[in-house]
């Protein structure tokens, strides 16, 4: 493990997709965007393939994870076997920016917590819009500013994972990308982060066992690996939850149909 390796890298080790609004995010998600018995579904940045699974184990779908970080997809397809789903769910490293597929291919295509991510946000969700077929929905559950400018303290927060170049955008951006993309009839909810509720969803996500086994791994990796203990550490001197962070900061769920 090198220096320079980041959240994203130590989530992949230790078995953690990290997103705003938990299951009952992704559940409010797949409401808005039809999914259901049959649909063919993508989920762009799949990360440990939690939603993939969920999914085609909730609603009966047969699902394309993919990510840009060959270890998630990894991690994907073990969880995959595990679960039972391997049948329903495949996994394939691919750039959101430029998806491995076809035109007019899937029923849905779902994001959680992906699109701030690529340096050409309007890219990727033109490319979510391309491989979705005429009459199926783009939908993003992503990070939202809720009210603007941010105190300088809560924009560092929101980017101590992400970079200081990536971040969350205005309900407003997120919608107006969506139109860009030549969707339509956009649904729009928003919601603000409560800690206590994300701490409830991560469990109700990953089970008592699951997330029992996730921290043992992050206890194993903190004894093993200098770079992850140097995150750590500057991740507590940031501060983990900034005491404004409601007023300012949520995620929304934007789904437009094609």
């Amino acid at each position: 493990m090198d220096d320079k390796q980041g959240f994203f890298d130590f989530a992949a080790e230790v078995g953690l997709t990290k997103h705003f609004g938990g299951i009952a995010g992704t559940e409010e998600l797949a409401e808005l965007c039809h999914i259901g018995q049959g649909s063919y579904v993508l989920d762009v940045g799949c990360g440990v393939g939690v939603t993939p699974c969920f999914l085609a184990q909730r609603y009966g779908c047969r699902v394309v994870g993919v990510d840009i970080r060959p270890a998630m997809v990894e991690r994907s397809k073990e969880r995959a076997r595990r679960e039972g789903v391997a049948d329903r769910v495949e996994f394939r490293v691919a750039d959101a920016q430029d998806l491995p597929f076809g035109d007019n291919l899937f029923d849905a295509v779902t994001t959680e917590s992906v699109t701030a991510f690529p340096p050409d946000k309007q890219k990727a969700v033109n490319e979510y819009a391309r491989v979705t077929r005429p009459g199926g929905y783009v939908g993003l559950a992503e990070a939202t500013w809720r009210k603007c400018p941010a105190p300088p303290e809560l924009v560092e927060w929101a980017s101590q994972d992400l970079g200081a170049s990536v971040g969350p955008l205005t309900a407003e951006a997120w919608v107006e990308m969506l139109r860009v993309a030549g969707l339509q009839d956009i649904a729009v909810r928003t919601y603000p982060v409560r800690a206590q509720r994300e701490g409830k969803e991560m469990l109700r996500r990953y089970g008592c066992l699951g997330t029992l086994g996730i921290f043992g791994r992050m206890l194993r990796l903190y004894t093993r690996s200098p770079a992850y203990r140097r995150f750590v550490k500057e991740t507590q001197e940031r501060g983990v939850i900034p005491e404004n962070l409601e007023e300012y900061f949520g995620y929304g769920l934007y789904v437009g149909r094609k």
